[in-house]
Parts: structure tokens; C-alpha cells; sequence
């Protein structure tokens, strides 16, 4: 089987076999991961694909000292990860033209709303758990988000 990869170092057929899944599966979007890459593959309105695909950066790609926060399991052990206590979509703001709660870098007080997460036509608020300072959002205005996925982290 010959494999074609593109500038990303993704493999091309495994582009095409995941939106095959996406579309014999009747999903929204369906997402992959290697430990140099990761992909994201989601139907837009009129049966529109987006394919998002996102190498893995490291310390030597930015040539910083210190490794960078990429992987999956290291946000998760954070210590100071926000996850999502429930499935839902995620809003970033109240309105749709507001600005959002907090951004990188915002200095935020314990008990202070980050994030909506709408669940069953609720919009339920997501406060911050502790004090400190936003280093990093993981999500996006209106994505879908789980069970304990990582939102954000508070240095």
C-alpha cells in the first residue's frame, strides 16, 4: 500500500479512509491522532468536510529549553486543567458577539465563568476551580466537548 503524505506528514489515504468512516458512519466529525500529528475531520452545513489537520509541535521545533504542553495525557495530568464536567457544546462568550469570558494570559479569581457549556437547550456556566492565570484555551467557540475533556489551563 503506498502511502501519501503531504507537508504535514499526513498520510493522505488515511484522510480519505476517515472520512469514508465519517460518511458510512453518518457522523458529525470524527478525529485521529499519531504522536506527530493530529487530525480532525468535520461535516460543515450542505455536506461540506473540514479537515483540520495539526502537527504535534516540540520544544525543538519552537527552540525553547522547556517542552511544550501537547500531548493528551500531559493536560490531563495538569494540575491545573478545567474539564468539562458534562457532554455538550462549548461557547467561549454569553452572546455571539460579546467578547469571550477569558482569554490567553486573563488573570482570573476562583469562582469566575470561563466558559458555557450548552446541554439540552441549557446553558450551564463552567467557573474557574481556582485563581491564576489562563496559559492555554483548548477548545473552540462551539465545539463539541465530553465527559472530562480538557477546556482550559490555569497557571
Amino acid at each position: 500500500m503506498t502511502k501519501s503524505k503531504g507537508n504535514a506528514g499526513i498520510d493522505a489515504d488515511a484522510v480519505r479512509t476517515l472520512a469514508d468512516l465519517l460518511h458510512e458512519k453518518d457522523l458529525t466529525e470524527i478525529e485521529y491522532s499519531s504522536e506527530d500529528w493530529h487530525i480532525r475531520i468535520a461535516k460543515g452545513g450542505a455536506n461540506n468536510m473540514v479537515v483540520s489537520a495539526q502537527p504535534t509541535v516540540t520544544a525543538s521545533d519552537t527552540g525553547s529549553a522547556q517542552p511544550l504542553t501537547t500531548s493528551a495525557d500531559t493536560i490531563a495530568d495538569h494540575p491545573g486543567v478545567v474539564t468539562s464536567p458534562m457532554v455538550g457544546t462549548v461557547y467561549l462568550s454569553d452572546e455571539p458577539d460579546a467578547p469571550p469570558f477569558v482569554g490567553i494570559g486573563d488573570a482570573v479569581s476562583e469562582g469566575e465563568t470561563l466558559v458555557l457549556i450548552e446541554a439540552m437547550k441549557v446553558f450551564n456556566p463552567i467557573k474557574a476551580p481556582q485563581a491564576g492565570k489562563i496559559s492555554q484555551i483548548l477548545v473552540a467557540n462551539g465545539d463539541p466537548v465530553e465527559f472530562g475533556e480538557p477546556l482550559m489551563i490555569i497557571e
